[in-house]
C-alpha cells in the first residue's frame, strides 16, 4: 500500500508517481474557494474525467440487479482473511495485475478488520465487503486497473461522503489513487466521519473564502464547453499576441513616442500602448502640446486616426454592407459574423482581427441585461467602425507596425467602449484624451492604463493644423476658472449656458400666474438642473369665464400678462390649413418609421431654421419628436396628423422664431396669451402650436369668457389646467390693450432691485 503525502503546491497532484516524494499518494479535502483553487478543481477534474474517476453526489447502493449478478458469478460466501479477498478479486475483476490484486485486497482486509474491531459483526462485514465489490465493479473498474501506473489515477468526489463511500475511496487511496473531495458546505459533516482527519487533509491556501453559490462542476462543464465553442470560433490563430502597457513607463504621450522597434523584440509579441490621460498638467500648453504630438508620430511615418467627441454612428449603408442572418445562439451568431471580417493583404492581421472581436463580444454577452438581438447589433456596430477605420489605420500593415487611434473626448457609451477595446487587441496605440474633468469616459477595462492631472479645459477638436490651435492666456484661464466657481452649483447661471431643457408643466390656483408669470424660470418652484438639462416649470393654462362679470378689470388682467416676450393672439385662428407653407409638400420625407430625419430637414433648402444657433435648433427637432412619440394630437400615426404636425412646427412665423433664438433656459421664458371671445373654434395648426410651445418651454394661457372648447377639441387627454373664474361672457370684444393703463404698483422685487419706492 502506498502512504498519504502532503502537497508541497496545487501542481504536485499531476506530478508522475516517480517524481513523488516517498512514492506517495495525495487525498485532500477542499472546503473553500480562491481563484487557484478554481484553476486547481478544473485542471484536476480533466485529469479525474481522463484518467480517473468523477462522482457527483452519492454512489448508489447496489441495486437488486446488481446484487443478482453478483450473486450468480460470486455466490454470497464471505471470509476475512487476505487469500480469499484475493481470489475473490481474481475472478470478480480479472484485468487487474497480480500487483494490482494485492494492493486493492490488502487495503480492503485493513478496512473491514478495522470494522471488526469496533464491534461489526460478520454480517455487517459481509454485506460491507459486497458493497465494496459492486462499487469497484460498477464504478471504479477503470480506477484499479490502472493502479501503480506511473500516471497516478485520480477521484474527484462532489458533495458530502457518507461513511461506506469514504471507507471504499480510502481503500482506493492507500491502493495507489489521488482523491480530492469537493465539500461546499464546508468541513463538518465529514469531521463527523473522520474527527482526527486520519483519512485525509484539509487543503488551506491563502486568500479563500466560501464557494460562490453558483460553483459546481456542472458550472466547470459549461464553462469548457463555451472555452470550446469560443476555440472554434477563433479558425486558426494568430502567431503574434498582444503586449499592452507592459513596456511603458507611465509617461503618458511620452511613451507613445516610443519607437515600434525600441519597445520590445520578441518576434512572438506586438507592443502596444493603451492609456487614458484626464485633464491636462498645464492648461497654457495642452493644445500645442497635443498638435506637436500629431505631428510627431505623421513624421515617423506612422499612421494617426483622430476622432473628435464620438464615434459616428455606423451609416444604413455600412449597417447593409454587414452579411449577417437570423440567430438563436450566441456562438452561431459570433460564428457567422466573423465571416465578414477580412484583410487579404495580411493574414496574420485578419487574424487578429477575428480574435479581437471574438474575445470583445463574448465579453459583451456576458453583462446581465444583454439580448442576443441587443448583442447582434451592437456585433454589427463594432464590424462597422472595423471597416471604416481599418483602411486608414492598416494600409499595407506588416509587423512591427503599430499606428495609433486617438479618441479626444472618450467614450460616451458601452457601444463605443467595447470598439476602443476591440482596437486595444489589435496592433494599434490607443490614446483617450480627457482633458475636461467634468466629462465622464464610461469605459472600463483592466488593461487601460490611466494618468490624472489636476487642470480642466473645454477642448471640442484635435488640433491638428496651426490654423486650428487657440491658446487662451493665463488670463483668460483664470477667468474661465472663475466662471465655473461661480456658474457651478450657486444658483447663478451664465447668459446661454445649459442648451437641453425639459418642461414641467405646473398646476397652480388661478391667483398664481400672475404671480408666477413675470418670475424667471429659475425662481420657480420645482426649478432644477441636473446632468446639464434644465428641468423648466411653466404654466399651461385655460381660464375660463369673467370673474364677477366685471370686463374691465378682466381685460385689465390680461393686459398685465403683456411684455416683450409675450405674443398675443386674438384673432383666430393664428395660423390656418390654407396658408402657404412651404415644409407641407416635403413632410412626408422628413419622417420615417415615426422618427424625424434630422440630417434630411437641415439639409432641406425650405429649412427655416438654419440662422438660429445650434442648441436652439436641436431643441426644436427633440420637443418636435417627443410631441410626435407623445401623440398629444388626435391623429397622430393615425390618419397623416403627424405630417400636419411636421409642416406646422417647421413653418413658425419670424415673430415667433425671433422669440425662440432669444430663449434662455434659466431666465424668463417667452409667452404666448391666446383670447377666444367668439364661438370661431381655434385650428388644428394653432392646437399644435400651442402644444409644441409648453414643449419648448413657453408659457401658454388661454383666455376663453364663453368657457368653449378650445384646443380640447384636438387633443387625445388634458393637458391643459382649467380655471372656471366667473360667470360665461359672450360676443365680448377684444379692445385696444394700448389704451388700457397698466398697474402701477410696484413690485417688491422691483424695490430692492430697481430702486423703486
Amino acid at each position: 500500500m502506498l502512504e498519504r503525502r502532503k502537497i508541497r503546491q496545487p501542481e504536485d497532484f499531476f506530478l508522475e508517481l516517480g517524481n513523488r516524494e516517498g512514492r506517495g499518494i495525495y487525498f485532500y479535502r477542499i472546503n473553500g474557494y480562491n481563484e487557484q483553487i478554481s484553476e486547481l478543481i478544473q485542471t484536476y477534474y480533466e485529469a479525474a474525467r481522463s484518467s480517473g474517476v468523477v462522482i457527483e453526489g452519492r454512489i448508489p447502493n447496489p441495486d437488486e440487479k446488481q446484487l443478482s449478478y453478483y450473486g450468480e458469478i460470486m455466490g454470497m460466501g464471505f471470509q476475512l482473511n487476505l487469500g480469499f479477498l484475493t481470489a475473490s478479486l481474481n475472478k470478480w475483476l480479472p484485468r487487474m495485475s497480480g500487483y494490482q490484486r494485492e494492493a486493492v485486497s490488502t487495503a480492503i482486509y485493513d478496512t473491514l478488520d478495522t470494522l471488526r474491531k469496533n464491534g461489526k459483526n460478520e454480517n455487517m462485514l459481509r454485506n460491507a465487503y459486497i458493497k465494496f465489490m459492486c462499487w469497484l465493479y460498477y464504478r471504479f473498474e477503470r480506477v484499479v486497473v490502472k493502479l501503480g501506473e506511473n500516471q497516478v489515477p485520480k477521484i474527484l468526489y462532489e458533495g458530502e461522503i457518507s461513511n461506506y463511500e469514504l471507507l471504499l475511496i480510502r481503500v482506493l487511496a492507500s491502493a495507489g489513487c489521488d482523491v480530492v473531495l469537493l465539500q461546499y458546505q464546508g468541513d463538518g459533516a465529514y469531521r463527523r466521519l473522520d474527527p482526527g482527519s486520519a483519512f485525509s487533509e484539509e487543503l488551506v491556501l491563502p486568500g479563500m473564502k466560501p464557494f460562490p453559490a453558483d460553483f459546481n462542476l456542472k458550472w466547470i462543464r459549461g464553462r469548457q464547453q463555451a472555452a470550446m465553442e469560443q476555440e472554434r470560433l477563433y479558425g486558426k490563430k494568430p502567431s503574434i499576441m498582444p503586449c499592452t502597457n507592459a513596456w511603458i513607463e507611465g509617461k503618458g504621450l511620452a511613451d507613445f513616442r516610443v519607437g515600434v522597434r525600441n519597445r520590445g523584440t520578441d518576434p512572438g509579441l506586438f507592443y502596444n500602448c493603451f492609456c487614458r490621460i484626464n485633464g491636462a498638467e498645464d492648461k497654457l500648453t495642452y493644445l500645442n502640446e497635443l498638435y506637436q504630438f500629431q505631428l510627431e508620430l505623421k513624421n515617423s511615418k506612422r499612421q494617426v486616426v483622430i476622432v473628435d467627441q464620438e464615434l459616428p454612428m455606423p451609416s444604413m449603408e455600412e449597417i447593409q454592407a454587414i452579411r449577417r442572418g437570423n440567430y438563436t445562439k450566441t456562438e452561431q451568431m459570433i460564428g457567422d459574423l466573423t465571416q465578414n471580417l477580412t484583410y487579404p493583404a495580411n493574414l496574420e492581421l485578419q487574424r487578429l482581427m477575428v480574435k479581437a472581436f471574438v474575445d470583445v463580444v463574448t465579453e459583451e454577452a456576458a453583462k446581465p441585461d444583454m439580448t442576443l438581438n441587443k448583442l447582434t447589433n451592437r456585433a454589427v456596430y463594432l464590424l462597422c467602425w472595423l471597416k471604416r477605420y481599418q483602411g486608414r489605420l492598416f494600409p499595407n500593415w506588416k509587423p512591427p507596425e503599430i499606428p495609433c487611434f486617438i479618441y479626444l473626448g472618450g467614450c460616451r457609451n458601452q457601444g463605443e467602449a467595447a470598439f476602443v477595446k476591440l482596437l486595444s487587441k489589435l496592433p494599434t496605440d490607443v490614446l483617450l484624451l480627457v482633458p475636461n474633468l467634468n466629462t465622464k469616459c464610461c469605459l472600463n477595462d483592466p488593461l487601460l492604463y490611466e494618468l490624472h492631472y489636476g487642470e480642466s479645459l473645454t477642448v471640442n477638436q484635435y488640433p491638428r493644423e496651426n490654423s486650428q490651435l487657440q491658446i487662451g492666456t493665463a488670463a483668460y484661464h483664470a477667468e474661465r476658472e472663475l466662471d465655473s466657481i461661480m456658474y457651478t452649483d450657486s444658483g447663478m447661471y451664465r447668459n446661454q449656458q445649459y442648451g437641453k431643457a425639459v418642461s414641467l408643466t405646473l398646476q397652480t390656483m388661478y391667483e398664481e400666474i400672475a404671480l408666477l408669470w413675470h418670475q424667471e424660470l429659475k425662481y420657480r418652484p420645482n426649478f432644477s438642473t441636473v446632468d446639464d438639462v434644465v428641468n423648466m416649470p411653466v404654466i399651461f393654462a385655460k381660464v375660463s369665464g369673467v370673474k364677477e362679470g366685471q370686463v374691465q378689470p378682466y381685460w385689465k388682467g390680461i393686459k398685465a400678462l403683456m411684455g416683450n416676450d409675450t405674443l398675443v393672439v386674438s384673432k383666430i385662428p393664428y395660423l390656418s390649413g390654407t396658408e402657404a407653407n412651404p415644409m407641407k409638400s416635403h413632410a412626408t420625407q422628413f419622417l420615417k418609421n415615426g422618427k424625424l430625419l434630422r440630417n434630411q430637414i437641415k439639409s432641406h433648402r425650405d429649412y427655416p431654421y438654419g440662422i438660429l444657433r445650434e442648441e436652439m435648433q436641436e431643441h426644436i427637432l427633440d420637443k418636435l419628436q417627443l410631441l410626435l412619440e407623445q401623440r398629444t394630437i388626435k391623429g397622430t400615426f393615425e390618419n397623416g396628423t403627424e405630417y400636419t404636425i411636421v409642416a406646422t412646427v417647421l413653418n413658425l412665423k419670424k415673430e415667433l422664431v425671433r422669440m425662440i433664438q432669444r430663449f434662455d433656459f434659466t431666465k424668463t421664458n417667452p409667452k404666448l396669451v391666446y383670447i377666444c371671445t367668439t364661438e370661431a373654434g381655434i385650428s388644428l395648426e394653432d392646437t399644435i402650436l400651442t402644444a409644441f410651445l409648453n414643449l419648448l418651454g413657453f408659457d401658454v394661457v388661454f383666455f376663453v369668457p364663453t368657457g368653449y372648447q378650445t384646443v380640447e377639441r384636438f387633443f387625445n387627454k388634458k393637458l391643459v389646467e382649467e380655471h372656471q373664474i366667473g360667470e360665461y361672457m359672450y360676443d365680448l370684444r377684444v379692445p385696444n390693450f394700448g389704451g388700457i393703463p397698466s398697474n402701477t404698483r410696484t413690485s417688491w422685487r422691483d424695490k430692492i432691485f430697481k430702486g423703486g419706492t
